[in-house]
């Protein structure tokens, strides 16, 4: 019986995140709304909404499967809203909104300094710097300073191992779009790498 309601409380759970998501979503769409793109940044685009919302349901059953706890779950619905707010901000206007990296990325270093967790501080930090100086060198063009604190969201969130391969695999994926596609010399929106890869890291390690 027990494991039964176990069960039932996946989808819940999968629904749960997927409102989260849409919730990203439409606050990032009242953030952009007016906000002319960069002329030198990334082309506008459509964010996949529909994909988005389901994969962030699949994200909330699949944590929940693997007996992610209530805090846990909360904080990554939390975190959820976030990258779905990065994305379609990225995408539609190339910017990468403080709300939705600082406010988190707040909430989990004051956990982690309450509970004297300094892993997670020390992956934030780790994992940052050298995003950061691939920003400070190619002066915010090749790397966006959204996209940085993106990535310490991701590092405080995922722990440093994962965050490393996850990122990385990123970086490479983005590469190899950006060639694919012969946009080598043109800037493309790397939020959503940065949130697939942080999606990802989720569902192997829940905090």
């Amino acid at each position: 019986m027990m494991m039964l309601i176990a069960w039932l409380w996946v989808p819940f759970v999968g629904a749960l995140f997927a409102c989260a998501a849409y919730l990203g979503l439409q606050l990032a769409a009242h953030l952009c709304d007016g906000i002319e793109p960069f002329e030198d940044g990334p082309k506008p685009g459509k964010p996949p909404t529909p994909w988005l919302i389901a994969g962030a349901g699949a994200i909330g059953a699949v944590v929940t499967a693997q007996g992610a706890s209530l805090p846990q779950l909360a904080m990554a619905a939390i975190i959820v809203v976030a990258l779905a707010g990065c994305w379609y901000s990225d995408v539609r206007v190339g910017i990468v909104p403080d709300y939705f990296t600082l406010i988190p990325l707040g909430v989990l270093l004051l956990i982690a300094v309450v509970i004297h967790d300094w892993q997670t501080i020390i992956a934030a930090v780790s994992i940052t710097v050298p995003f950061a100086s691939a920003a400070a060198l190619s002066k915010g063009r090749g790397m966006g300073w959204g996209d940085v604190k993106l990535v310490a969201l991701g590092g405080a969130a995922l722990g440093l191992q994962i965050a490393v391969l996850a990122f990385s695999a990123a970086c490479l994926l983005a590469v190899c779009v950006a060639v694919f596609r012969r946009r080598a010399r043109e800037p493309i929106p790397f939020a959503p790498y940065l949130v697939g890869a942080t999606a990802l890291g989720l569902t192997l390690n829940i905090f």
